[in-house]
């Protein structure tokens, strides 16, 4: 069986030189970057009391935990650097990413089982995975690439989470590392855990089509 390093080598990899290289102010088009958004905008499938759904929503890579508390910490320092109008907050914000996440030296501090996620519309996912944890995460880049993970969906929403209350505050941080933040409210957004237990190659090429590719991890 094949394993499921083409995945994780297109989605996150994909990731990390889109990150590096606008970073290193290398020049990319705009379609080239947009497509490169493929691999962080999957189609999120529920079914609960809203019925069968799908929304696209923006997914990240997050550190194993043995990490997370330092990197969160350096995600909080930069945040409260921010003034608006500051024209480096982005670029720093870049920096940090690549020194946390994506530079090549730091890419085995990744836990690869599971993404993260924020919910900014609190409708019809969010209802369902109250109801029904079961998910599935859909991407594709056109015109052949496609893959499908299959797991179990975590809602972390303030202190009732308990000690993973910090997951929640780690995937805000992480998106304001680099959008501007809202500094009255640095945890805006309830978060999803999404635990992965199978990976499908659903590419249009002879050996996707639906394949079930051999998933390694164990879920934190």
């Amino acid at each position: 069986m094949r394993t499921a390093e083409s995945f994780f080598n297109w989605a996150f990899k994909t990731r990390a030189n889109t990150v590096a290289r606008l970073c290193n102010h290398e020049e990319m088009s705009p379609e080239k970057v947009f497509l490169s958004f493929c691999s962080h905008d999957p189609a999120f499938i529920s079914h609960g009391p809203e019925g069968l759904n799908a929304s696209v929503k923006g997914i990240g890579f997050m550190p194993k935990r043995q990490y997370l508390e330092e990197t969160l910490e350096a995600y909080q320092k930069h945040i409260a650097s921010y003034v608006p109008g500051d024209k480096t907050y982005s670029q720093r914000g870049l920096e940090l990413l690549m020194k946390y996440m994506y530079g090549p030296e730091v890419q085995n501090r990744v836990d690869f089982t599971c993404v993260g996620s924020l919910e900014m519309a609190m409708n019809h996912s969010w209802k369902n995975y109250q109801a029904n944890p079961e998910a599935t995460l859909l991407f594709y880049q056109p015109p052949a690439i496609s893959y499908e993970l299959r797991g179990k969906m975590e809602i972390i929403d303030g202190p009732s989470a308990g000690e993973r209350e910090i997951y929640q505050r780690f995937i805000n941080a992480q998106h304001d590392v680099y959008h501007f933040p809202n500094l009255d409210k640095p945890v805006r957004y309830p978060a999803y855990i999404f635990h992965i237990e199978e990976v499908y190659d659903n590419s249009a090429t002879p050996v996707g089509f639906g394949t079930k590719l051999d998933y390694p991890y164990e879920n934190m």
